[in-house]
């Protein structure tokens, strides 16, 4: 532990003396370390690890970090090697982030000789990201849909394996770079900490400005849905493009800049000393950041969830699928309502209240009886359909929180107040640990431990997943008693 306090210590020096990075409002204040005026690299245990924090008090809108272009890995300087841009210019149908890919895993194989050595013996050594994820994690998530986005990031991610091979052949790659482990690491790198840059599609990693965790984006953002103009016969309805723009400025926390020549961060509020510093990289759901960052929030106020509708839901409105959800906290979306009050109307006098439907306006008492209930319905059948109950999960995520200090004794013992126990006996047979009585002296091997952290995310996905079904069951409920009163 201490060595490895040593190699980071090593490491902020490095981003200061060889590339220029700073934390000081002023390109002369720099000191010989890179951090130490406005920012530290901290752990948060709680909120995502280690993190950037707060030095000193700072306020919304300062700049914070400074990043020069010559500091960022990117495809571009990575191929000012000869040998790899004249190898990349024969096979150019690769993708930019392909690229990218093969850039990365290109300079982990020239070891210390590599300019960005210091940098990269510091990346994650592994990820949680859906693409990594097993046929046990993805069974685990238990909503078709969630299954069917890992299956479909699995498949992506051996597809363009597959494609980039010939090119890292003809780098002569060593033998354990061209593995899919090695590539699906890689990928899931430039997934999950890469910055936009305005010259290439597939972004930019950026010392020390990778190192800021995730803040989702406020309630205020969450209430604007997906709508530009929807038609309804000879009625639109049109958002405030002034809105979306004060609101889409609010995701800009840092960026590159031109006038700088260098990446700029910006404090996205006021922060006080000590406090983490956090960077929005954007609006995500929890399946998405699985997906793109292998982490997800609890309280997430972008979250949302889909359920079952019947057809004839769907053809009722003008309204993308996209837009018929659930939102964190239970509550049906605007464009769900509508689609719902439309599809309980009679077909004879949709036309004539759909401008109604489409302002967010309640069609009748009756109507909105007979959606509610159909929604509460809807929401306890998947509630009842589901493997597991909220109480099951609550306890096995309680149970695989035990084996962060090997204690699998806990873990069993949790795990046997569950009503249903099959899950935790198929993971612990994939993993040959069938002998009870050996538990005590059983360590888990590092496989078995990271699909066991995969499997506490999935399990806490589907968890908030089944909330949300509650959330909105309450609030139909609460709608409903308005009209009995």
């Amino acid at each position: 532990m201490e060595h490895e306090q040593r190699s980071f210590e090593s490491f902020l020096t490095w981003t200061s003396s060889h590339l220029g990075i700073s934390d000081s409002s002023t390109t002369t204040n720099q000191s010989h370390h890179s951090l130490g005026h406005s920012l530290c690299v901290s752990i948060f245990p709680h909120s995502g690890g280690r993190g950037l924090g707060a030095v000193r008090d700072l306020k919304k809108g300062e700049l914070i970090l400074r990043v020069p272009k010559s500091a960022l890995l990117t495809s571009e300087c990575v191929m000012e090697d000869k040998k790899l841009c004249l190898a990349v210019n024969r096979h150019s149908s690769l993708s930019s982030v392909q690229i990218l890919t093969v850039c990365l895993l290109y300079e982990v194989g020239k070891g210390k000789t590599s300019r960005w050595h210091p940098y990269l013996v510091h990346l994650p050594q592994s990820y949680d990201l859906l693409a990594m994820f097993g046929e046990f994690e993805k069974q685990a998530l238990q909503v078709d849909e969630a299954m069917w986005v890992t299956e479909k990031a699995v498949q992506k991610a051996k597809s363009e394996w597959k494609e980039a091979l010939a090119l890292m052949e003809d780098l002569m790659f060593k033998p354990q770079l061209l593995t899919f482990k090695a590539w699906v690491w890689a990928a899931a790198t430039i997934s999950s900490r890469t910055l936009h840059i305005p010259w290439d599609e597939a972004g930019c990693l950026c010392p020390i400005g990778d190192l800021f965790n995730y803040d989702a984006p406020g309630e205020e953002l969450s209430g604007i849905e997906n709508v530009t103009a929807l038609s309804n016969g000879d009625k639109s309805i049109d958002v405030d493009e002034e809105q979306i723009d004060f609101h889409s400025q609010r995701l800009t926390d840092g960026g590159f800049e031109e006038d700088s020549n260098a990446y700029c961060f910006y404090a996205r509020t006021n922060y006080k000393k000590g406090d983490q510093v956090l960077l929005c990289y954007g609006t995500y759901t929890n399946l998405e950041l699985l997906e793109h960052y292998g982490f997800l929030l609890q309280e997430n106020p972008n979250d949302k969830i889909f359920i079952p509708l019947e057809p004839a839901m769907y053809t009722s409105t003008s309204w993308s699928k996209e837009s018929l959800y659930i939102h964190h906290d239970g509550k049906p979306s605007f464009a769900l309502l509508a689609a719902l009050r439309l599809w309980a109307t009679p077909h004879n006098k949709r036309r004539s209240v759909g401008h109604l439907a489409y302002s967010g306006s309640q069609l009748s008492a009756d109507n909105e009886i007979i959606i509610m209930k159909w929604l509460s319905k809807t929401c306890d059948a998947v509630l009842k359909n589901m493997p597991t109950s909220i109480e099951d999960d609550t306890l096995l995520v309680n149970a695989l929180d035990s084996t962060i200090s090997q204690d699998l004794i806990t873990f069993m013992k949790i795990a046997k107040l569950m009503s249903s126990r099959d899950e935790v006996y198929t993971f612990l047979e994939a993993h040959n640990i069938t002998d009870a009585l050996s538990l005590s002296e059983m360590i888990l091997s590092k496989k078995a431990r990271s699909s066991m952290e995969r499997w506490k995310l999935a399990v806490l996905w589907r968890l908030r997943y089944k909330k949300v079904l509650v959330d909105c069951i309450s609030y139909c409920n609460r709608v409903l008693d308005s009209f009995m009163r």
